[in-house]
């Protein structure tokens, strides 16, 4: 569809094709985390810095993504875990939501593994035919965390493969999922899911920029579509200067060395 297609261009980086997502919707999930306790000043800065993207709620779409509407792309997270729920998802936002806000795409996560799993599977393929009718594209967070999978599996390519062409066969256009530690391994994942775009997420925060700068280095090593990053961006001492060293790898072919320069300049 022509509107899909248009919405998915607006979020590539016109340089590489790939996508720098920033995500900031982690508060319902995991809590008011560090870094992320000023709204209004963490949308600001990351948006001031020029990501492709930025995903987060529709309430803080609302009231703080005004000021960069057409300069970053908006990506409407329709579901949310909480503390209280903390493997399922709820749909909380709708398609129409989404188009009403001027997003360029819909996102839901998927806990792939838990109890509840045939009903997010059944809220993603719902999520799917709606979007489909009005040119959304649909992003799942799909990782493979349930407590129904070992917690020693999580990372392997068997589990994140597996969560990956799930949300692929359901009928979404991109996919996020955990990186695999190798830009080997996540090159197997991008290929089970294709054609569907996969993104690595950025997971727990990484006490040195430089192994996340090497995480991003190795994300397209492995032919992957881009990068959505939370944590370690928000939660760096220098999230400015972090968001442009890995600007420069992803959309440069940049260095590890290079993006460290960038930081450190």
């Amino acid at each position: 569809m022509l509107g899909k297609e248009i919405r998915i261009q607006r979020m590539k980086n016109p340089a590489s094709g790939r996508i720098f997502t920033v995500a900031v919707d982690h508060a319902p999930s995991y809590g008011v985390l560090d870094g992320i306790e000023d709204i209004q000043d963490v949308v600001d800065r990351v948006a001031s810095a020029g990501p492709d993207a930025m995903v987060m709620m529709k309430g803080i779409a609302q009231r703080c993504f005004q000021p960069y509407a057409g300069q970053v792309a908006l990506i409407m997270k329709c579901s949310t875990l909480s503390p209280y729920h903390p493997q399922h998802d709820v749909w909380v936002g709708t398609v129409d939501d989404a188009v009403r806000l001027g997003a360029d795409a819909i996102a839901m996560a998927l806990t792939v593994g838990c109890p509840q799993q045939q009903q997010l599977v059944s809220n993603l393929g719902a999520v799917v035919c709606e979007a489909e009718q009005v040119g959304m594209p649909v992003i799942v967070h799909s990782y493979p965390n349930g407590e129904l999978v070992p917690p020693g599996e999580i990372y392997t390519v068997e589990r994140v493969g597996y969560a990956a062409r799930l949300a692929m066969e359901l009928g979404v256009d991109i996919v996020k999922t955990f990186y695999t530690g190798s830009a080997e391994t996540f090159a197997q994942v991008v290929e089970m899911a294709s054609p569907a775009l996969v993104v690595a997420a950025g997971g727990p925060r990484l006490e040195i920029d430089a192994d996340v700068l090497r995480m991003a280095y190795e994300v397209v090593r492995a032919g992957a579509a881009g990068i959505t990053f939370g944590r370690n961006i928000w939660q760096s001492a220098n999230p400015v200067a972090l968001i442009q060293a890995l600007k420069h790898i992803l959309h440069q072919d940049g260095s590890v060395e290079e993006g460290l320069a960038i930081l450190a300049g």
